[in-house]
């Protein structure tokens, strides 16, 4: 078994106009005093990384990683998540994701899909050259508007759409299979890849392609009533990645899992800071251990009610305290016995 390294950071929430949260370096002086020891970088905050520089640099990705390392922090993934969704955009959200490109970009369906391969491209060796194993993304969706089956969804839509959208992926993956790096998609609600069924409907669209891994976030399964401590029996070989991020469902008589187009505060299932929710993290952390799991455990904050400052703060050490220290002994190794295969036949009568 292996031990979870972390606490780690997602910075994308965090990244403003004011200090700490305005610099590379701000940032990760705040997360260091705080007592993480990783950060996970969105692709996208041109403040934090360049991209295309760090695919084609070595030497650039050296100072990258040193630079980090001065504040005793260490990069767990990049993380493409808004670009990911750029690479299947159903037309109904067009305009709605258009904000995730650059502006030149923009109204253009095609070129922002070609933009958005090619950075998730570069991303790829752009982790090689970090030492990175895993990057982290969304899928992007063409299915979501259809995934209530009313009016009747018309035989073999469901079909087409994973096709289509192995289509646009199998490439990418390729790509990272020569980098060496898997793609850890977030299986998140307004994704196509959002449960089990629908990340094992895209696993058989690319046949099975080594790289198509998950990043672990067990928010958005309690959101949707999901097993989530289940999921991991069944998919923790694929399991490359892990968001901490908690979450709370309260249904009453007035809405449930849809919310009722209520903001988030107002919504049944809503996200909170750690230990806010009812995810249990123990339990996580005992399934990932059991495992294998020896990747980072890195805080997502995305909380309605408490400030991002504190549930930083506070997410550090729960994290923390979270981790198991695997064992690499048997609790009743003391009353073990020294054994050969003579001694065993003869336990079992067989001589």
């Amino acid at each position: 078994m292996k031990t979870i390294k972390g606490p780690a950071l997602f910075l994308a929430q965090f990244m403003g106009d004011e200090p700490p949260f305005d610099s590379l370096d701000n940032i990760c002086r705040w997360a260091a005093d705080l007592g993480y020891k990783g950060v996970q970088i969105p692709t996208w905050e041109t403040r934090l990384i360049d991209v295309a520089k760090a695919a084609e640099s070595k030497t650039y990705c050296d100072e990258l990683k040193g630079r980090i390392g001065e504040y005793g922090l260490e990069i767990t993934e990049l993380a493409t998540h808004l670009i990911g969704q750029l690479i299947a955009v159903h037309p109904t959200y067009n305009s709605l994701f258009d904000g995730f490109a650059p502006e030149k970009y923009r109204n253009n369906y095609q070129a922002r899909t070609e933009w958005a391969n090619n950075h998730i491209r570069q991303a790829a060796a752009a982790s090689r050259n970090l030492g990175l194993d895993a990057s982290a993304t969304f899928s992007g969706a063409l299915l979501w508007p259809f995934f209530f089956p009313w009016p009747q969804r018309p035989e073999g839509l469901v079909e087409e759409g994973f096709k289509e959208l192995a289509k646009r992926w199998k490439p990418i993956l390729d790509v990272y299979d020569e980098h060496g790096v898997d793609v850890c998609y977030e299986l998140h609600p307004g994704e196509d890849l959002h449960d089990g069924v629908s990340y094992e409907e895209f696993l058989s669209a690319v046949n099975n392609h080594p790289r198509a891994c998950i990043n672990y976030d067990p928010s958005h399964f309690l959101l949707q009533g999901l097993d989530y401590l289940q999921f991991i029996d069944f998919y923790h070989e694929r399991i490359k990645a892990y968001h901490v991020k908690d979450a709370e469902l309260n249904p009453d008589g007035k809405q449930g899992v849809y919310g009722g187009f209520q903001s988030w505060i107002n919504r049944a299932g809503r996200f909170r800071s750690l230990g806010d929710g009812q995810v249990d993290f123990k339990g996580i952390s005992s399934k990932l251990s059991q495992y294998d799991y020896g990747s980072w455990a890195v805080l997502e904050w995305e909380c309605c009610i408490k400030s991002p400052e504190q549930g930083a703060r506070e997410g550090a050490k729960f994290i923390r305290e979270h981790i198991i220290e695997v064992t690499d002994k048997a609790f009743d190794d003391f009353a073990g016995g020294e054994a050969d295969e003579a001694s065993n036949r003869r336990l079992l009568g067989l001589d």
